[in-house]
Formats: C-alpha cells, structure tokens, sequence
C-alpha cells in the first residue's frame, strides 16, 4: 500500500523575485477538488508565491485553459488539479490519458506545470490523495510547478549564440535595410 512507503521529497523551492501560479481545477468532485486547491494554495504560499484560481467543466478542459493562458497572460507556471475516478466505460482511459497527454505536451514546450489530477480506482482512495492532512497530493503539485520554475529561472539567462533566435530590428538576415536581395 502506497501510504506506508517513505518518499524522498525535494527541499522547498526558493525564489529572489516574486513567482505567480496559476491554479486549474476541474471540480468534478467538489469536495475533492476543494481539498486538492488548498494544498495548493498553502504550497504556493510558503513559497512566498501569489496563485490566481480557475474552474474548468472538467480534465479534459485543463489542458487547454493552461494553453490559453500561457498565450495570454504572465504566469510563471501552472498546478492542474482534478480527480479521474474509473466508471463502468472506457471513458476513463480516455479522459486520464487526453488529459496527462496534454499537460505533457505542454510542458515539453517549456511551461512549468505540476500535474494533480488524481486518476482512482475509487472515491476512497481519491479522498486519502487529496487530504492535506494525508497525502496532499494538491500541494505536491504544487510543489512540482515551483521547483520547475526555479529551474527555468535559472536555466533561462541569455542565449549563448546557440538555437534559433527571431530577427530584430538591429540584425538584418541578408541584404539591405529593404530586405534580401533575391535576384
């Protein structure tokens, strides 16, 4: 049984600047996803961090209201909250892989995103995961989005002449100032 093993649990992560968290939650279980924000909210909290919170219909929605607002607006990273309890049909599967396959794919392209969304057998074990005062899986992830935003502040200082980088103003790609000389 998983609740008697010891885990390693990272030292909390620490920031010199402000770091802001947007919190995504499917409150499908509401008390589930209730347990599971507060989690988080207290991890952001003793990180010295600020959250922001929204709701969504359901898993499969989390996924794109990060991408939203990772186009459109200025956080530093992102905790996806929900709960996945197996049914009768392979609705299940679908909904825990879309969803997990998303947060993935988005944190592949660099957003710092720590994934909560509990996938169960049933309501019981959805409830211990969720507690704060039991496995408090909602801080955990959490947690997971600040350590990967001290990483990335810490990896992302300038470029080093290596990769791709967008023409500016001050650099021409070839020929002159009215553009390449393509005869």
């Amino acid at each position: 049984m998983a609740a008697s093993i010891n885990h390693y649990v990272l030292p909390r992560a620490e920031f010199d600047k402000p770091v802001k968290i947007l919190i995504v939650v499917s409150p499908y279980y509401k008390d589930i996803a209730d347990e599971l924000v507060a989690g988080a909210k207290a991890e952001i909290e003793a990180a010295g961090g600020t959250w922001d919170l929204v709701e969504v219909p359901g898993a499969l929605e989390v996924p794109t209201a990060i991408g939203i607002a990772e186009r459109m607006s200025n956080f530093d990273g992102y905790v996806a909250l929900g709960c996945v309890i197996r049914g009768e049909t392979t609705h299940y599967e679908t909904v825990c892989n879309d969803s997990s396959r998303g947060i993935t794919l988005l944190g592949l392209q660099g957003l710092c995103i720590g994934n909560g969304i509990l996938t169960v057998e049933n309501y019981e074990q959805a409830r211990v995961r969720a507690l704060v005062s039991e496995q408090n899986k909602g801080g955990g992830a959490a947690a997971a989005a600040l350590h990967l935003v001290a990483l990335a502040r810490k990896w992302g200082g300038p470029r080093k002449g290596v990769g791709f980088q967008p023409a500016t103003d001050e650099i021409q790609i070839a020929g002159d100032a009215k553009g390449p000389d393509l005869a």
